[in-house]
């Protein structure tokens, strides 16, 4: 497909700002230009945050804040062609991917419009206590003054549709900077929603550098709320800089597909596949090491090689291309080191393998060691270890020792084993006989330990976290 570069402008407060400083962004695949997007220095950066904090800014209703996503959302729907092309072009995912997301973030804006509209409240009656009065004390919501956002390259429209739909659902304005890898989907998506009726002040995006622009939006102290999603490295590092405000840090991830012995098995293969190459197996909750117990790891084996060898790798671009690029040669080439490690350390690799620049195969290795730095890290790419266990209790208490908590997999009919896997892994989400990674978009999701401090995201946490609950009785 052909493919003319674009330009997209920082907006602040509405208003695109052209500083002549710009930053080029590459398509994976080939390192052709996919476009330049602007650089905003400090000065930008308090314009943002002073139009965001200005006394004469009008409150939106909740019937406008719903009108604008739905509309949003209507306008994203036209034009998701437009959007899936562009997210390839600027990620290396392949268009299956890139059009799949743009549904899921349709999705987001739906559920944040619904959730725009719903009361928010409680009442407490006072008089059911000895020591009660008959007063009844009333809860509400108002939104944080500011939000200061930081989203990953992985999901350009995703995350960036999960920091700003619940936002304006709440009635809270952003500031937000996306992933210098895929800065043009975001800012087109900040087009569409001013032209969804998004007054301006609600909204300023943009990139600029880490000592003008980066670290400041951090710091400063009129952000009530920062929200971060990407590695645990750089979440730890922004914790310590961020000072007194609420953080929400949604940081990586190490999900197992753990595959017991009355497991279905062609259910496990395809959970197998879906969950370690979808989206090139850069998802925080993507499969990172499956877990088979010996009674049927053969078996399993050899369906899960048989099926992954069905996902094509190749051209992003092209319809019949299941696995594209990860996002550079830099990422694939520290994966290929670590199955090169791997194997020098025992494992085998069954299938894949090979790189071609930022294209990596779909990899599946066995034997692999449980100290590897392939399972021991979060290993952002299409690779899938498998590791035997003993039993169900091997499993937990290995996944339980390390590092990350965000979500888990089993695969079982037993039901015992199924709520067992629930109550003790050490994790933010359990599905049985999904992937890992399973969820609607407005359900609670979010990691503990290395994986985040257990702040959940989703359309309907999110909007929670990005209000005060304020409390008041009456003596009736």
């Amino acid at each position: 497909m052909s493919w003319s570069p674009i330009h997209c402008s920082a907006f602040i407060a509405g208003e695109p700002v052209d500083t002549g400083k710009t930053l080029d962004v590459r398509y994976p695949y080939d390192a052709s230009l996919t476009g330049t997007v602007t650089m905003v220095g400090r000065e930008h950066l308090e314009s943002a945050i002073r139009a965001a904090l200005a006394p004469g800014n009008k409150t939106l209703s909740r019937y406008e804040r719903s009108t604008i996503l739905r509309q949003a959302a209507a306008l994203l729907a036209e034009r998701r062609e437009e959007f899936a092309r562009l997210i390839t072009r600027e990620t290396g995912l392949c268009l299956k991917e890139s059009r799949y997301e743009t549904g899921r973030s349709s999705d987001v804006l739906e559920f944040a419009a619904m959730e725009a509209l719903r009361d928010d409240g409680q009442v407490f009656s006072c008089d059911i206590s000895p020591m009660g009065k008959a007063r009844r004390i009333i809860t509400t919501r108002y939104p944080v003054s500011l939000v200061a956002a930081i989203t990953p390259f992985n999901h350009p429209l995703n995350q960036v549709a999960h920091k700003l739909a619940p936002a304006i659902a709440a009635g809270a304005p952003v500031i937000l900077k996306p992933s210098e890898r895929t800065p043009l989907t975001a800012l087109k998506f900040a087009e569409l929603l001013y032209q969804a009726g998004l007054p301006g002040w609600m909204l300023s995006m943009f990139v600029g550098s880490l000592d003008e622009v980066i670290h400041p939006m951090i710091e400063d102290p009129r952000t009530e709320v920062l929200t971060f999603t990407g590695s645990v490295e750089i979440g730890k590092a922004i914790a310590k800089r961020a000072g007194y405000k609420k953080l929400c840090l949604e940081l990586g991830g190490n999900s197992p597909l753990i595959v017991l012995a009355d497991a279905d098995l062609d259910l496990a293969a395809k959970l197998a596949c879906e969950g370690s190459f979808r989206n090139s197996g850069q998802r925080c909750t993507a499969v990172k090491r499956i877990l088979v117990v010996p009674e049927i790891q053969r078996e399993f084996t050899e369906k899960f090689v048989a099926l992954a060898k069905t996902y094509r790798c190749g051209d992003p671009e092209s319809d019949d291309t299941v696995v594209g690029t990860v996002i550079t040669d830099d990422s694939a080439k520290l994966l290929e080191r670590r199955v090169h490690d791997a194997v020098a350390m025992g494992a085998k690799v069954l299938m894949g393998g090979c790189r071609k620049g930022a294209l990596l195969e779909p990899t599946i290795l066995t034997d692999v060691p449980r100290e590897a730095e392939v399972v021991h890290e979060e290993s952002f790419g299409p690779l899938a270890p498998i590791i035997t266990v003993k039993d169900l209790d091997d499993a937990i208490l290995y996944y339980n020792s390390g590092r990350f908590g965000l979500s888990s997999a089993v695969v079982t009919n037993d039901l015992n084993a199924a709520m067992k896997a629930a109550k003790e892994l050490k994790t933010g989400t359990t599905n049985i006989n999904e992937v890992p990674g399973y969820r609607l978009e407005h359900t609670p999701f979010g990691g503990v330990r290395d994986s985040g401090l257990g702040i959940k995201e989703g359309v309907t946490e999110a909007m929670k976290f990005f209000t005060h609950v304020k409390t008041f009785s009456l003596p009736w």
